[in-house]
């Protein structure tokens, strides 16, 4: 079987932030030869179709959600292949993964993406970053999949790059409104392992202390408004470590939803909203998800 369909998939499995209710179907595109039935698949679902990569960006709602998703989760083992400075990696590798690939063979450029969960194609699609680097400063080019193309590369000049925000730039009608990433290409610099080694350790020390690294979260749940640090603003609006039942706002940085247990998406969207409006009324700022709200 290249594509399997899994019928109700729990939302808090397949999340970082473990909520959520169930989805109504789940392809899983299990190798090249997939995609072909993934064609059929998406013609007879029609529009709406949601990829999902690691889940580390998502809050799923509560209950029975009618959500069709597509999540690329290949029988081989996921990894990345080196020929000079440049580097193929498919989009199931996990990016921590990758980073360690890129240490052995001292490759630098992406080293300030150390701590992001996720997978590779996750990461482009949501054009990950930290430590003032994205997604975008490093990859070459990306091949894609739609249901009309099939596979096909397109370089990063040709794509539409933003603050977490990625798009393949087509204008083919709404046949091509789904995409996926299947494999992106990217070019860095040589380095020693060392040195690649000690930078991603201290970033990832740097974010450790001041951010919930390894407890159930999505990432930062706003976006940063030109000028602003979301955190800073929760902070100072007093979000802090305030908690509705088992979800709360991160004690170590005001930018993250925690689930401390138990935690439900009408508790979190809860918090998210009297976040929203208490920014809003003391500073006369917007802020903006950056977390994806499936519902």
């Amino acid at each position: 079987m290249t594509l399997e369909l899994l019928h109700k998939p729990s939302m808090a499995q397949l999340t970082s932030l473990g909520i959520g209710g169930n989805a109504r179907v789940l392809a899983k595109v299990r190798d090249e030869a997939g995609l072909d039935e993934l064609s059929r698949f998406v013609e007879r679902e029609g529009s709406g179709l949601i990829a999902i990569g690691e889940g580390s960006n998502l809050l799923a709602g509560d209950g029975e959600l009618n959500l069709a998703l597509v999540q690329i989760a290949c029988r081989s083992k996921a990894e990345a292949l080196i020929s000079g400075t440049r580097v193929l990696a498919p989009a199931d590798m996990r990016l921590p993964g990758l980073l360690a690939t890129l240490i052995k063979n001292g490759l630098s450029g992406m080293e300030g993406l150390a701590g992001i969960p996720g997978s590779v194609g996750g990461s482009v699609a949501m054009n990950a970053g930290s430590y003032g680097t994205d997604m975008q400063s490093s990859v070459k080019r990306v091949r894609l999949w739609t249901p009309s193309k099939g596979l096909f590369w397109k370089d990063t000049a040709d794509l539409e790059w933003g603050y977490r925000h990625f798009s393949i730039g087509q204008n083919n009608g709404s046949e091509d409104d789904f995409f996926l990433v299947w494999e992106v290409e990217f070019e860095l610099t040589r380095s020693t392992e060392e040195e690649v080694r000690g930078r991603i350790k201290n970033n990832f020390e740097k974010k450790k202390s001041t951010q919930p690294v390894t407890a159930k979260t999505a990432g930062c749940v706003f976006k940063n408004p030109e000028g602003y640090s979301a955190g800073r603003l929760l902070d100072e609006a007093g979000f802090k470590g305030k908690k509705i039942g088992g979800m709360g706002f991160s004690e170590m940085h005001a930018n993250f939803l925690e689930n401390k247990g138990n935690g439900t998406a009408a508790q979190a969207l809860e918090l998210m909203d009297q976040a929203s409006e208490a920014v809003a009324e003391k500073f006369g700022v917007t802020l903006k998800p950056e977390v994806i709200i499936l519902s």
